[in-house]
C-alpha cells in the first residue's frame, strides 16, 4: 500500500514516518504540508492512503478532502488534536480519525481498515450492494437504534450500521465510535445509553468507556492484575477492574 503523509508539523511528519517503517506492506511515498500541496501530490503520485492532518496553514485537511476528485480515489485517515472534526471528517468518508498523539497500534489499525476498505471496493457487485444500500438508508427517517442496528448520520442522509458488524465500540466524551471490520462511524450516545440497548447482543462492557465482541478478541496481556484484549484488528482495549470477572467467563480465561 502508497502512503502519503500530510501534516505542517515537521515532527509529526516524523513520527509517522517511523511508526510506517515497522508496519509490514506499505511504501511511504511523499508527503505535503498543506491542503493545496496534498491535492497536487495526490494527482502526481496516486496513493492507496493519505494520512492527513486537518488543521493547517491555507488550506485544511478537511477542505481538501471534499475538493479531492481523482479515480480511483485514495482511502483517507485523518489526524488532528481535537476530536470535535470527527463528525466532519466520516462526512467525507474517511476510513479512520485518529487524535494526537498517535498511537502504533491505532495507526496500524487504521492502515488495515483502510486496506480491507480499498479492496472492497475493487469488487464491483459489493458497489453494486452500497449503492443500493444507500437508497434505502435515504428512504428511511428513523435514527438511534433498531432491532439489529444503529443509525448514524451522514452528509445525505442515515446509515444503517447492523450490530452484527461492530467489532468493539469506544467513547469519545459525547459521542461513541463503532468501529467496523471496514470503517467506523460516530454516533452521538452516551455509554450508559449503550448498556441498556445492546443487552442480550454479543457486545460485551469490559471498561467503562468500551465495548468488545468477544469472538474478535486473538489475545488476552496480563500486566500484574490487569487485561488487556488484542483484538483482530490489532486494537489494545484495556479491560477495567469491575468488568474482569464478566470478561474472564466470556472467554472462558482462568
Amino acid at each position: 500500500m502508497r502512503v502519503l503523509l500530510v501534516d505542517d508539523e515537521a515532527l509529526a511528519l516524523d513520527r509517522l514516518r517511523t511508526f510506517f517503517e515497522n508496519i509490514e506492506g506499505v511504501e511511504v511515498v511523499g508527503q505535503a504540508q498543506d491542503g493545496d500541496e496534498a491535492l497536487t501530490e495526490i494527482a502526481r503520485l496516486t496513493p492507496d492512503l493519505v494520512i492527513l492532518d486537518v488543521q493547517m496553514p491555507g488550506k485544511n485537511g478537511l477542505r481538501a478532502a471534499a475538493e479531492l476528485d481523482i479515480d480511483p480515489r485514495p482511502e483517507l485517515v485523518f489526524v488532528t488534536a481535537h476530536e470535535h472534526y470527527a463528525p466532519d471528517a466520516f462526512d467525507v468518508d474517511a476510513a479512520d480519525y485518529l487524535l494526537k498523539p498517535v498511537r502504533f497500534d491505532r495507526l496500524r489499525q487504521a492502515v488495515d481498515r483502510a486496506r480491507r476498505r480499498r479492496a472492497m471496493r475493487d469488487q464491483a457487485a459489493r458497489a453494486g450492494a452500497l449503492e443500493e444500500e444507500v437508497a434505502t438508508l435515504r428512504s428511511n427517517g428513523s435514527t438511534g437504534l433498531d432491532d439489529n442496528g444503529f443509525w448514524v448520520p451522514e452528509r445525505h442522509g442515515q446509515r444503517r450500521v447492523p450490530i452484527d458488524s461492530i467489532d468493539w465500540i469506544e467513547a469519545a466524551r459525547d459521542y461513541v465510535l463503532l468501529h467496523t471490520d471496514i470503517r467506523s462511524y460516530m454516533l452521538r450516545t452516551t455509554m450508559a445509553a449503550l448498556e441498556e440497548k445492546l443487552k442480550g447482543t454479543a457486545l460485551l462492557r469490559v471498561h467503562r468507556s468500551a465495548f468488545v465482541r468477544p469472538d474478535k478478541v486473538v489475545e488476552v496481556k496480563r500486566a500484574n492484575r490487569s487485561l488487556t484484549l488484542v483484538l483482530a484488528d490489532a486494537a489494545n482495549v484495556q479491560v477495567g477492574p469491575s468488568y474482569v470477572g464478566a470478561v474472564k467467563e466470556a472467554l472462558k480465561l482462568d
